[in-house]
């Protein structure tokens, strides 16, 4: 089993099912428990670098760095990008600034598109409610009839077009995520990673 984890798509909807006090996800255990018969391949986490947030730019790459140490060999981390986009306000007139998460989408479908054509997983789980991503699961069953596919929705996000194309489907719980967090502090070699304080 491969693990795709829209990394933009579950922050937003941890953030709006219970603030900051769930981000400090372990994402191999989270995948690990969702179908526990299985062996786990790969996680492949899809997310992008912060941009203008220095704060924010610190946590999530202590983030991906605890991540990495703990799971070295089982967590595939694929970066895209932000794109800053200048937005004027239809009331006021006034110009502003708002940040785009590019290539997130293209990255997770080639990415699942090519691992089913190398045949490189029997069942593949995607933790979005992107519809989105819906070609892509698309192409994939056309290149192995045989792969077997489930999408796990995060908190506060769901997709009809990807619940109606995929044989199984659920909504991430609570306590399933409450369960795979990570330690609060923990040491990996000579590294020690910390939850945040703003993610307490």
């Amino acid at each position: 089993m491969i693990v795709y984890v829209d990394g933009f798509n579950l922050y937003n909807g941890l953030h709006a099912a219970s603030g900051r006090s769930m981000l400090w996800l372990d994402l191999v255990a989270l995948a690990s428990s969702l179908r526990p018969t299985q062996q786990l391949v790969k996680v492949k986490y899809f997310t992008a670098p912060v941009l203008d947030d220095p704060g924010a730019q610190s946590r999530q790459a202590h983030y991906i760095a605890a991540l990495e140490a703990k799971h070295p060999h089982r967590i595939d981390v694929i970066q895209g990008r932000y794109q800053q986009k200048q937005v004027w306000c239809s009331t006021c007139g006034n110009k502003y600034t708002t940040y785009e998460e590019k290539e997130t989408d293209v990255n997770i479908a080639v990415s699942l598109v090519s691992d089913a054509a190398m045949q490189a997983m029997t069942t593949a789980l995607l933790i979005s409610g992107d519809s989105d991503l819906a070609p892509a699961v698309r192409a994939a069953r056309r290149l192995r009839p045989s792969l077997f596919s489930v999408a796990a929705f995060p908190p506060k996000r769901k997709s009809k077009e990807l619940q109606r194309l995929m044989p199984a489907s659920f909504v991430l719980g609570s306590g399933r995520i409450k369960a795979a967090q990570l330690p609060d502090s923990f040491t990996e070699g000579t590294s020690t990673f910390q939850r945040p304080v703003h993610w307490r």
